[in-house]
């Protein structure tokens, strides 16, 4: 419900530590005559943090709501020897079920009658083209994607009919198994939650030992028992940056934004910060890699291959050529259906690629169907491996056109044509074709051969002897092929120190080829099958899987398996895919990334974002915006707590040294809630970093607070308290209000000049010093709200300030300037001179 939505947001143990010490001030306030102001203001900014949670992750987990939608709502059985129609929902094992094209399958069914069929079974198995069922036995221990006399709910019949006995329904089916294992992956903590969980701990186990320490020293001094936890109080609510978790949500709420016009929608606010880490990409193939489109590549006539990949019209000029274009076109079911300046083509994919390369080489379908009408068929047959057409070509002659498996069709040829002449097929021919074969295949072609003969009308078409005596004509070679895009994305990933991985349901071989294009698999890299993984135990996957980068042939179980290998190494994973058999990891992962085009609702429910565009590089370039996110939140985390501890070692050295305090509390929450939160708001917006692509990620294994981290933020912070207690020592010559007017006036300006060197790192702060204009925007309204209470003499009396003369204003002002230049001159000496 929304109500726990809203109440899981505080579960932060920052967030916790905060209502602490809101509940703290209010009781303080109450005690002190100040009423419940620093309370209030604390539990507003914490409020509206979980709101902005709580907006950004709206949509619920709906995976069973959008599995139910997947069952078909109504299916054929025999019941009583009668078909009936029932709802699916009714179905029970044992029922027989009548399937044919465009069904979706009802249950788990063993196939006992089959009539052509093929099955797309793409959202189980990641495989783009559909499969060939049969009835037979399959032996051995084999995949999901293999087993060839078996169909799966979810999966569409795209061809052919069949009838099938159910085995398997509901949370018992191959769906369900899938339904059970999103069920129960629990929620990924972040690694931007988990460390600022710990810092929270930090920063609470810190103010508490201040709490008590000042206190026992005002005590030991003879101050008021009272007076001294008040003040304790106070010092412990500086070390704590109120304005952090709404600054972190306010930094992913932006990533969000520039992420949705990247293509990536993000559906989990901390995910943003997670590809910043991401150091494994686990994607999909069919789709993420490649462009989901079978594409014919190669075209072996007259004796040589040719390289068909360019989308310019090639011509065909030999007649070999035209006539494996023609049989192509004519031995073929699918349709052509063109507009006025395009054409979409529908069915069987390896057919519409046909249909594609004869547009290519201006060889359009309908006009051939017109030239040369389909008289009759052998339709295509598993066990024959063949199609063959009979078409009307002239007079007194038909034409038959055979195209199928190659050893099929050579079986059938007696001679092959060559150029214009057709000559006997010898021996060394036919092992020439094989090798061409071979040769095609190694690179993950599939591969089709076709033939033809002519054969006179005035004899009698006899079917057992039409695919007699053919002539070989050549060989068309296709493969879904690689995104352009994707491998100059990989190559990015690898610079970047994160390992592309791909996970996919097809064939090794195929798997191989395009991993090797893309540059995926390099060198010594290992590739699996789903079979491979099987006789490995979770040790002995762990060990191996840094150095696999292709697993092919494997089911919903394998991926989560690879998935967790990764994580207990320690690795932040990111995870792609578009079917319901991908759910389970994608939840399972650190960052589960869906395709909204061809992504099934499953998929995108379990993901935390999801790409409009299906694209590979979309993901990279995500990963970018992440890092960029990432080492935002870090300036504004480093910004905030060096400015905190220049706070708080203003009043600890003024405790021990038993001075009059030189900040009031309501100088502390000021600068807390105005010259803190809106600068480090607008850091979220800050350019990325020269070469963020170029250094490796993140190690999620370490905390924020590390020890370059932790020695630069107490430098910073000793820095700006140095020079405050200076301008203290400066002013209370006047009197004290004046030394505690300086004091708040230089801890709060000098906040203003250090940010431009904490958001540039080790670079010069001048460099791009007006690059974000957001953050001068916010620093020009703090300056406006500081000249307003210190220039209005109505509002002196409430922050307990007085005017200041010009010379303490020149004091002031080269105070305040004074750490961005001490901090220009040591990144000099230890990191410009060094570089």
């Amino acid at each position: 419900s929304l109500l726990v939505k809203f109440l899981a947001q505080f579960k932060s143990f920052m967030i916790i530590v905060l209502l602490v010490a809101a509940v703290v001030s209010g009781i303080v306030g109450y005690l002190n005559g100040n009423g419940f102001t620093d309370a209030i203001i604390i539990l507003v900014i914490v409020v509206a943090n979980a709101i902005i949670g709580v907006f950004q992750e709206a949509k619920a987990e709906k995976s069973l709501d959008a599995l139910e939608k997947l069952s078909s709502p109504h299916c054929e059985v025999v019941r009583d020897g009668q078909v009936k129609t029932i709802e699916t929902r009714e179905l029970v094992v044992g029922d027989v079920v009548l399937i044919e094209t465009g069904d979706a399958v009802p249950a788990d069914l063993r196939l006992v009658e089959t009539v052509n069929i093929k099955v797309q079974e793409a959202a189980l198995t990641g495989e783009s083209v559909p499969e060939e069922k049969f009835t037979h036995p399959v032996e051995g221990e084999v995949s999901l994607g293999d087993r060839d006399n078996m169909v799966y709910t979810s999966s569409c019949v795209s061809y052919g009919r069949g009838k099938g006995i159910v085995v398997a329904v509901g949370m018992q089916s191959e769906m369900g198994k899938i339904a059970s294992m999103i069920q129960s992956v629990g929620d990924i903590q972040t690694p931007l939650q988990h460390k600022l969980d710990k810092l929270g701990k930090i920063l609470a186990i810190m103010s508490m030992a201040i709490c008590a320490f000042i206190f026992i020293v005002g005590v030991l001094y003879g101050r008021d028992m009272l007076i001294m936890f008040m003040t304790a109080v106070s010092m412990a609510a500086a070390a704590i940056p109120e304005g952090l978790p709404a600054v972190s949500t306010i930094v992913l709420a932006v990533g969000v934004q520039r992420l949705a016009k990247k293509n990536a929608i993000v559906r989990k606010l901390p995910s943003v910060e997670t590809l910043g880490s991401t150091q494994v990409i686990c994607s999909d193939k069919t789709g993420t890699l490649t462009q989901n489109k079978m594409t014919v590549v190669a075209l072996f006539a007259n004796g040589k291959i040719n390289n068909m990949g360019s989308t310019q019209v090639i011509p065909m000029d030999s007649k070999n050529e035209k006539t494996i274009i023609r049989i192509a076109n004519l031995a073929n079911d699918a349709t052509l259906s063109e507009g006025d300046n395009a054409y979409t083509t529908t069915g069987d994919p390896t057919e519409t690629a046909l249909i594609d390369l004869g547009m290519k080489c201006n060889f359009n379908k309908n006009l051939l169907e017109e030239q040369f009408p389909r008289v009759d068929e052998i339709p295509f047959d598993s066990e024959r491996k063949l199609m063959t057409t009979v078409h009307d070509e002239d007079e007194d002659h038909y034409a038959v056109y055979t195209k199928g498996g190659l050893e099929e069709l050579l079986s059938c040829c007696t001679h092959i044509m060559e150029g214009e002449e057709v000559i006997p097929l010898t021996d060394q021919r036919r092992e020439n074709i094989r090798n061409t074969n071979n040769q095609l295949a190694a690179k993950a072609l599939r591969v089709l051969a076709m033939g033809y003969k002519k054969v006179t009308k005035s004899i009698p078409i006899i079917y057992e002897q039409l695919e007699d005596n053919l002539i070989f004509v050549g060989l068309v070679g296709m493969i879904d092929p690689p995104r352009e895009e994707v491998k100059l994305a990989v190559a990015k990933c690898r610079e970047a120190g994160i390992k592309p991985v791909m996970i996919t349901g097809d064939h090794k071989i195929t798997a191989i080829a395009i991993a090797e294009v893309l540059g995926i698999k390099q060198g010594r890299d290992r590739a699996l099958t789903g079979i491979e993984i099987e006789q490995l135990s979770e040790t002995e996957l762990r060990k191996i899987v840094d150095e696999v980068s292709v697993y092919a042939r494997v089911s919903p179980e394998h991926k989560v398996r690879i998935v967790k290998a990764f994580q207990k190494n320690g690795k932040i994973v990111a995870m792609t895919g578009d079917g319901v058999n991908d759910a389970p990891a994608l939840k399972l992962a650190d960052i589960g990334v869906a395709m909204g085009i061809t992504g099934t609702d499953v998929s995108k429910e379990a993901a935390d974002v999801v790409l409009t565009d299906d694209n590979f590089a979309t993901i990279v370039s995500s990963v970018e915006e992440g890092r960029r996110i990432y080492d935002n939140i870090l300036k504004a985390i480093q910004f905030m707590l060096s400015t905190n501890i220049g706070e708080i070692l203003v009043l600890f050295i003024a405790v021990m040294a038993n001075w009059i305090s030189p900040l009031l509390p309501i100088h502390i929450l000021w600068i807390n809630l105005v010259t803190d939160s809106l600068p480090a708001l607008a850091l979220s917006v800050d350019p990325a970093e020269e070469g963020i692509m170029q250094r490796n990620p993140v190690d999620s294994r370490k905390g924020i607070m590390t020890k370059s981290f932790s020695l630069l933020v107490f430098l910073q912070g000793i820095l700006i308290a140095a020079l405050s207690l200076w301008a203290y020592h400066i002013g209370i010559q006047t009197n004290l209000v004046t030394g505690q007017t300086m004091t708040f006036v230089v801890l709060a300006m000098s906040q203003m000049t250090i940010i431009f060197s904490i958001r540039n790192g080790f670079r010069s702060a001048f460099k791009g010093m007006f690059s974000n204009k957001y953050l001068l925007g916010a620093l020009a309204i703090v300056l406006a709200l500081m000249l307003v209470v210190l220039t209005i003499p109505a509002l002196y009396p409430i922050f307990h300030i007085t005017k200041l003369s010009g010379l303490l204003w020149c004091y002031v002002v080269g105070l305040s300037i004074a750490p961005l230049l001490i901090t220009e001159i040591v990144k000099f000496f230890f990191y410009w001179k060094k570089k």
